[in-house]
């Protein structure tokens, strides 16, 4: 009983480790862009939002399980094997509108693939940063507007 109770304690332990390990999904990955929107999130400066995200994060944000209508564990891809994409929009940068295609300098072309508008003004050929998410799901974060869209390549 007393190995079982030993390497009970270790499994957990370990468990406990690899969980501790793995970045908690931000605010941004984790609502859509209109959920970001209604609850007032896009008002806040990049390092107010880095703050909210690290609270939440060090607060015991919970473990997200994804499930089918059964009841059966979903498995997905591991998004890690993706990589970020660091690139400028070609031409002039003005939001979305509802189905906005955009093209970046390594010919790439990304969709916006979540419903909504977005008036950003003009920002000529903006930096953007495009990051795997959950459920393989893509998000385009604009520099210049400080503003994000998940988007998915359709070349």
């Amino acid at each position: 009983m007393r190995t079982f109770s030993g390497f009970t304690l270790i499994l957990l332990a370990a468990t406990t480790l690899a969980s501790a390990q793995a970045p908690s999904p931000t605010l941004e990955e984790r609502m859509s862009q209109a959920e970001f929107h209604a609850a007032g999130l896009q008002k806040l400066s990049p390092e107010e939002l880095q703050q909210l995200n690290g609270w939440i994060d060090s607060h015991g944000g919970s473990t997200v399980k994804y499930v089918s209508a059964s009841g059966a564990p979903v498995f997905y891809p591991d998004s890690s094997e993706k990589k970020v994409i660091e690139q400028h929009i070609v031409g002039t940068f003005t939001g979305w509108r509802g189905k906005t295609v955009w093209t970046l300098d390594n010919g790439q072309q990304w969709k916006q693939s979540e419903g909504g508008l977005l008036n950003a003004g003009k920002i000529q050929d903006p930096a953007v940063k495009i990051k795997p998410m959950l459920l393989g799901s893509w998000l385009m974060y604009v520099d210049g507007c400080g503003c994000s869209i998940h988007v998915e390549r359709i070349k």
